[in-house]
């Protein structure tokens, strides 16, 4: 039986002395994740780091060398600790330019009221695209495989669907099947290594809840071939003793 080709790879740069002191909860890895499933697109790394030049540089040349995709987070505002530009332009060895079309879109938007801080929002990497959609305008940064976008989750969210126009790739999604147990995951461990060796090109999680009426663990099943996802979950609650499982999704 022919097997889907292994999904294009992507990691996340999460960027802010905000996010590593706890003054702000980081809002925007669940949303990535979640589109890049949805576009099957396999998020396998995700790093954060302060607001520093030298260390956010070497994580995107590192970053954007052993994966497909790389998403940075932050730091593309216009005050003195958003440093993303330069440092992603210094991680691949070009200049920082301020683009003309960015500059004419922020004075139609600010008007009378822009200042020299609003049009330090026109600066992106010498080289990189602006990326936009019919439905969303207001450009987003690429420089090659990398997409620059915003920390605050509103405007984070509302740019995905120009970063998923631009992703490429089969499009296959990953699919997602569930079981919810009563039993507590030492209860289940020999079933569920059995389905693991089993079906190895299916992603088998156990997520134990506490002090739940309705189960006490839930088993996943994930993948990009849905016959087999479906194929493993059903192994698995067949396997399983009488009364058990409590809902398969």
């Amino acid at each position: 039986m022919e097997r889907t080709p292994p999904p294009r790879t992507a990691a996340a740069l999460v960027i802010g002395n905000e996010i590593l002191s706890g003054k702000v909860e980081e809002a925007n890895l669940v949303a990535l994740a979640r589109a890049l499933r949805g576009a099957g697109v396999l998020l396998r790394r995700v790093v954060m780091v302060l607001d520093e030049v030298d260390t956010i540089a070497e994580e995107v040349k590192a970053l954007s060398a052993s994966h497909d995709w790389l998403f940075t987070s932050g730091g593309v505002g216009p005050t003195h600790d958003d440093v993303t530009i330069e440092a992603v332009a210094k991680a691949f060895g070009v200049g920082v330019v301020s683009s003309p079309p960015m500059e004419a879109m922020l004075r139609a938007h600010y008007g009378d009221a822009c200042t020299a801080g609003h049009l330090r929002m026109a600066l992106m990497p010498e080289g990189a695209a602006l990326e936009t959609t019919t439905d969303v305008t207001w450009p987003t940064i690429r420089l090659r495989n990398t997409w620059l976008l915003p920390g605050i989750p509103e405007v984070f969210r509302m740019k995905l669907p120009v970063v998923l126009s631009h992703l490429g790739g089969d499009g296959r999604a990953f699919v997602s099947f569930a079981v919810y147990l009563q039993l507590d995951e030492g209860e289940i461990k020999p079933l569920l290594d059995r389905v693991v060796a089993d079906y190895p090109d299916v992603s088998v999680g156990s997520y134990p809840k506490w002090h739940a009426t309705d189960y006490r663990t839930k088993i996943t099943f994930d993948g990009r071939e849905e016959a087999r996802a479906l194929a493993a979950r059903d192994a698995f609650a067949a396997s399983l003793p009488p009364g058990e499982p409590r809902r398969v999704d």
